[in-house]
């Protein structure tokens, strides 16, 4: 005998895949939870259709910090040196709003301590100095020299968000 999903009472299914008794109340309320359930994934659809390009590229940013978080947790923070603890921040060299063409490179990324990031405006001398023993001389001049702008297309930022989101699990 299959117990109700709503009053948790056994009960005698007259139909194939019956899921509650029948009870008013138990047989309303079911019907809402399942209306409620259809109401949130719709939404979900609806909410990925009005994305705007800039959403999807906050979104890959997200994977890509957490990446960087991963990559570099058991590294000292690129800038002072000290062991980064729970919280960091995946610090740029070259700033994601000053150089667009840079926001995702992972030479420009690294684990840096939320002082340092934060309070210190990313502490860019001692971030050099760091970065130069981390991936040497000649990648930091290829990050400090000019880039061709890249225009992501939405198609290729959800194809990016998917590999991070690979590279992450």
């Amino acid at each position: 005998m299959p117990r109700c999903k709503i009053c948790k009472v056994k009960f005698d299914a007259r139909f194939f895949n019956q899921k509650t008794c029948f009870e008013a109340k138990c047989v309303l309320e079911y019907s809402n939870k399942i209306k409620i359930e259809s109401w949130k994934k719709e939404k979900k659809v609806l909410k990925e259709k009005l994305k705007t390009k800039s959403d999807y590229v906050k979104d890959l940013q997200k994977e890509v910090n957490k990446f960087i978080r991963n990559r570099d947790k058991d590294k000292p923070c690129i800038s002072c040196s000290k062991p980064l603890i729970k919280k960091f921040d995946a610090g740029h060299y070259r700033s994601a709003g000053g150089n667009p063409e840079l926001r995702f490179e992972e030479l420009n990324i690294q684990g840096q301590c939320v002082y340092c990031n934060q309070h210190l405006h990313g502490n860019l001398i001692n971030y050099r100095i760091g970065l130069i023993k981390r991936i040497g001389v000649d990648k930091v001049e290829w990050l400090e020299k000019k880039h061709e702008p890249k225009h992501y297309t939405i198609p290729e930022l959800k194809e990016l968000i998917k590999e991070y989101k690979l590279k992450n699990k």
